[in-house]
This record gives C-alpha cells, sequence and structure tokens, in this order.
C-alpha cells in the first residue's frame, strides 16, 4: 500500500518533470517559475460518529488547518504549450496539515502535483482561478483494535489526497501576487484496505506567490481550425489495481481476508471540441475478483466457520458504456465519466458506475492513467492504475 501510493506521485512527479524539460530544451525563451506559502483552516465534515466526539477526547473533530510550500512554472511563451496555454501553471507541493488530534488522526504530511488557470479576468489585475490538487498523503494514524479503536475512518498510514479550489488572484505587482478564495479536500484510500470511509473537509485558503525568470509573454495563437475527421481522438487504456471487500449485515459488517485483483480496460473515442474541452463515450470491460462473492457457513473445529464461494468468471466480469467528458490542459486531463454495465451478471455488477481519472502526457500519446471507480454514486469500487495510448489527434 506504501509503495503503491509513492509510486504514483512519483510517476506523476516524473512526467511533470519530463514534459517541463522537454518543451524548456525547444525554447529560446525561459518558463516563468513561482514559489508560494498558503495556509488553508477547514471545517471537518462529521460524516462518521468518530468526527461528532466518539473518540479518545470526547470532543468533536471539526477543524483541520495546513500550511503548504508550493513551487510552479508556466511554459515558456514561444512553445506550442506556452501559447495555447499561456495563463495555465502546474507545480509540486508540500503541505503539513493538523486536525488537532495527533494521538488518533496523526499530523499528515502531503506531497502533491497541480495545476490551474483563469477561468475570468475581472479587471487588468484581477482574475477567479481555478486549482486542482493531487498526491499522497502520509503519516496518518489508521485504525487498530487495540490502539486506535475509535478511529473507525482511516484503514491506511498512506491515503490519496484530492482538492479543488477557487479563488482570486490579485496582482500586487509585476512579482508578487495574492490568492484569497475557497476549496474542498478529500482524503482516501481507494478502497484498497478497510476501513475507508473518507476524510471530507471544506475551508478557505490565502496564500503569497513570487514569480521569477521567464519573459514576455507573446500573443497566445489562435485555435486550429480543424475539419471533422481530425477532430476525434481515441484513448486506449489498461489498468489494474487490488481492492479490500467487506459484506454488510443487518447488524454487523464483516471483512473478508485479503486483498482482490481489479483489471480492466477502456476504449475511449472523444470528440474535441476546443483546445479545453474533449467530449465522447467509453467502452469499459473490468474484471473484478471480488465481485459476486458468496457466503456459507460449515462446520469447523471450534464450531461453525465461514467460508466463502467464488463464482465463475462471467460473474466478475463486465464490460459497460460510459459518457465521457474530458478538460484538457498542459500535461494532464482530467476526465469524468458516468455508465452502466450492460453484459454483466449478479448483483455487484448490474450497477451505474462513475469514474474520475487523472491522465499525466509522458509524450504527446503516451500517458499515465490515475483513476477511481464508484457505483450508484455513492459505493468506493477501486483504484484505476494504468498506462494508455492516444490514437489520432494528441
Amino acid at each position: 500500500m506504501k509503495r503503491l501510493f509513492l509510486f504514483l506521485f512519483l510517476s506523476l512527479f516524473v512526467c511533470l518533470a519530463i514534459r517541463a524539460s522537454r518543451t524548456d530544451s525547444l525554447s529560446g525563451n525561459r518558463p516563468s517559475h513561482y514559489i508560494g506559502l498558503e495556509a488553508r483552516p477547514a471545517y471537518v465534515f462529521p460524516t462518521r460518529s468518530f468526527f461528532r466526539g466518539d473518540n479518545m477526547t470526547g470532543k468533536a473533530i471539526n477543524t483541520s488547518v495546513s500550511a503548504h510550500l508550493r513551487y510552479a512554472f508556466r511554459f515558456a511563451p514561444d512553445t506550442r504549450l506556452g501559447k495555447l496555454y499561456p495563463h495555465a501553471y502546474q507545480g509540486i507541493g508540500l503541505s503539513f496539515n493538523s486536525f488537532f488530534n495527533n494521538e488518533e488522526m496523526g499530523t499528515p504530511v502531503v506531497l502533491y502535483v497541480f495545476q490551474g488557470a483563469p477561468i475570468v479576468r475581472l479587471t487588468e489585475r484581477l482574475s477567479l482561478n481555478y486549482e486542482w490538487n493531487f498526491g499522497t498523503a502520509f503519516s496518518w494514524k489508521k485504525y487498530d483494535l487495540q490502539d486506535n479503536p475509535y478511529n473507525v475512518v482511516v484503514g491506511s498510514r498512506i491515503n490519496a489526497y484530492l482538492n479543488l479550489g477557487l479563488f482570486f488572484n490579485w496582482q500586487l505587482t509585476p512579482a508578487w501576487r495574492l490568492t484569497i478564495g475557497a476549496d474542498l479536500t478529500h482524503y482516501s484510500n481507494g478502497n484498497t484496505n478497510y476501513p475507508n470511509s473518507g476524510v471530507n473537509t471544506v475551508g478557505a485558503r490565502v496564500g503569497i506567490v513570487c514569480a521569477f525568470g521567464g519573459t514576455a509573454q507573446v500573443k497566445p495563437s489562435r485555435e486550429e481550425t480543424l475539419p471533422l475527421k481530425r477532430r476525434f481522438s481515441y484513448d486506449l487504456i489498461i489498468y489494474g489495481s487490488t481492492r479490500k471487500r467487506g459484506l454488510i449485515y443487518p447488524d454487523h459488517g464483516e471483512l473478508i481476508p485479503g486483498s482482490f485483483a481489479v483489471a480492466g480496460l477502456n476504449f475511449n473515442p472523444m470528440y474535441r471540441v476546443n483546445k479545453y474541452f474533449r467530449a465522447g463515450v467509453s467502452l469499459d470491460a473490468q474484471y473484478d475478483e471480488s465481485a459476486n462473492l458468496m457466503e456459507y457457513l460449515v462446520e469447523g473445529t471450534s464450531g461453525e466457520e465461514m467460508r466463502f464461494y467464488r463464482p465463475p468468471f462471467r460473474e466478475q466480469f463486465a464490460i459497460g458504456f460510459s459518457l465521457r467528458a474530458e478538460l484538457n490542459m498542459p500535461v494532464f486531463s482530467v476526465n469524468f465519466g458516468v455508465g452502466r454495465n450492460v453484459i454483466c451478471k449478479g448483483t455487484d455488477t448490474e450497477v451505474y458506475y462513475q469514474i474520475l481519472a487523472l491522465k499525466a502526457f509522458v509524450t504527446r500519446r503516451i500517458f499515465l492513467h490515475v483513476g477511481y471507480q464508484l457505483s450508484d454514486f455513492k459505493n468506493p469500487n477501486n483504484l484505476m492504475l494504468g498506462l494508455g495510448w492516444r490514437f489520432g489527434r494528441p
């Protein structure tokens, strides 16, 4: 688990560094660089009784705060990406977080990549921006029946970190700017361990950013007018992961021992609406070793024991179709999907499913795929860690 999330973050960081170095090497100008500091106080959603006071302190856990050190860059203005996305930035951040309950939750440290851009320019010096963060949060105190029995929320010492923010960007001077806004944060282990209730917060963010290096921006290039057949691209993705599985009974829940393999394939034709947005459909096939397991009782040496029956392959394999939308920016694309399995058998596979995925492009065609799948808009399913290839228009 620890190695999986560490590898995930390092892969995204290496991907970012490769694209930055390749682009810069082709440029006569220099990219712009930014160093920033941020503070983010937040409210913790009381999704479980643990947050409402059912813990060792007997007090509600409803507040968190984090301090962030961040580095970002914009692509050099005479490069292809610099011309297409002159105001987009991307980078790496480090944050230190406190939930004011170190004994049961720890003080997580987060390493993450991020990307943002203006949504609308309000005045010459003021804009409304968006930003997403994705990374790995270390040093959690996880659930333990003996040492940490109340924390039925966090099941891993290392968890994935997702954040989405909206903020005002105020250019104080050519080199300095102030950011003030709000954000949403979610921590989860992607169902690779139990418990996995997740930690969710909403809060404020305030920061100061210093710019250095770079050269004057050139005019953004006009978007190409493409014929219809050149507006289509086709993404082929192969992914895999492991997951835990529990069974819910009327009066209790039970975790099935061990981990289960998940493997899948997506074929995703997409239509390029403009340089920022693509939309399309996807053919999705997935095998889940934990799907439709059946329990039964047998007589053991100490009485009745629970055993599990593994169904045939056709009850653990499903094929579905999903509608997809994708936000395209330099290096990264964020993909959303809502779908339904149509070739399937069994309660666990006869479902609607939802996908959120990040594509990190190592080259213009090869990308890393980091995704997460839900079912019926509420139930966590599995991570989708894989590799993809883009055919057609990059």
